[in-house]
């Protein structure tokens, strides 16, 4: 037997997708079951060695979130190549020829992951009867749609798209096992002394992530913690202009990390960030972050508060108010025992909601494995 997961992103660093694609990997090795990772290019590196399992194979396919009919080709290919009894759609749009393609090449079981976050404001509405028509035809051969979070699985039984008794959340997971790096020798990778309170977030580098209101948010707390530093980690197109705004301020910008629990990136951290104005649909870095015995400060959308308790394992402010993230991040800094308990908090949290072994567990039970 075969399951062929396809994930339209590129396996550039070890993060959330590649950590569960190896445990899936290796769960359905203990059954007797392949795993066909399909990523947007052939994964290389630290990458592929830690996902390559005895029972493993590798594929690529290219733009799979498109949605025309070369792609639908593409995926007629990718299956016909692998025969998997079973395909799982991450990150490919949850409209798409490829669950009747997958049929049409004789997969048994298709499924769908909703990834997705929205657009700043967005609030899901039901369709017009004729959408909602379209998109059920579109996707009468799907068994099921995973959503990642209570507030993805409401948006689309908001949306009417499909129908609800096929949409089951099971949320994105971390490895509470996992080791984690020493955060002393990432502070000195980087220059930033021992005695600095760092406040640390983890994203590309674009507007939507609040990082313009995170750097005001530091303004604020410099002003009246000298010690306060802050570590920025990712990239993307905006980066050059958010260090400009950043300049005079003590900021770290460290790039794309290709493994931020083992290099040391939470251990390092006082507090984590994620104080996005999109409606996130999950956040690995906040499950990382509880995990690693972090307090977190996450912001009011989308997702973010199931994940989050305010107060508990840290803060949920309102979005782009630097004035409020400036506020907990002073109380934060100022208090220790507040931060250790809030990490507590939030490994408890962790452990409770987002373990890999046991989510990935209740995926195969999905599949009838």
């Amino acid at each position: 037997m075969k399951v062929l997961s396809v994930f339209g992103v590129e396996p550039l660093r070890i993060g959330g997708v590649e950590v569960f694609a190896r445990e899936l990997s290796h769960r359905l090795g203990e059954r007797g079951v392949e795993s066909i990772l399909c990523y947007e290019s052939i994964p290389a590196g630290d990458v592929r060695r830690f996902l390559a399992l005895p029972n493993v194979t590798f594929d690529a396919a290219r733009d799979v979130w498109k949605f025309d009919r070369q792609r639908a080709r593409q995926m007629s290919a990718l299956v016909a190549r692998h025969r998997p009894q079973i395909l799982h759609l991450y990150f490919t749009g949850f409209l798409s020829p490829y669950p009747w393609a997958a049929r049409l090449r004789g997969v048994k079981h298709v499924y769908f992951t909703d990834q997705g976050s929205h657009p700043e404001n967005y609030v899901p509405t039901r369709r017009p009867w004729w959408k909602r028509a379209a998109a059920r035809a579109l996707n009468f051969p799907l068994d099921g749609v995973i959503c990642i979070s209570d507030y993805n699985a409401r948006c689309m039984t908001e949306r009417g798209l499909i129908d609800t008794t096929r949409v089951r959340r099971i949320y994105n997971s971390i490895d509470p096992a996992s080791p984690h790096g020493d955060g002393t020798a990432f502070r000195v990778r980087y220059g930033i002394p021992t005695d600095a309170l760092i406040a640390a977030q983890a994203s590309w580098m674009i507007a939507e992530k609040g990082i313009g209101d995170l750097i005001e948010a530091a303004r604020i707390v410099y002003a009246k913690e000298p010690r306060a530093h802050f570590v920025m980690a990712g990239d993307g197109a905006a980066r050059k202009d958010f260090m400009e705004a950043a300049r005079g301020l003590p900021f770290t910008w460290t790039g794309l990390l290709q493994n931020l629990t083992a290099e040391g990136f939470y251990t390092a951290a006082d507090v984590v960030c994620q104080v996005s104005r999109w409606e996130e649909a999950f956040g690995w870095v906040i499950a990382e972050a509880m995990s690693a015995c972090r307090p977190v400060i996450g912001t009011a959308v989308g997702g973010i508060p199931e994940l989050v308790e305010d107060g508990v394992t840290g803060f949920v402010v309102p979005k782009r108010d630097p004035a409020a993230i400036a506020d907990r991040l002073l109380r934060l800094f100022g208090d220790a025992r507040l931060r250790q308990r809030m990490g507590a908090a939030g490994r408890r949290s962790a452990e409770a909601q987002f373990d890999l072994r046991r989510n990935v567990e209740e995926l195969l039970r999905v599949y009838g494995l």
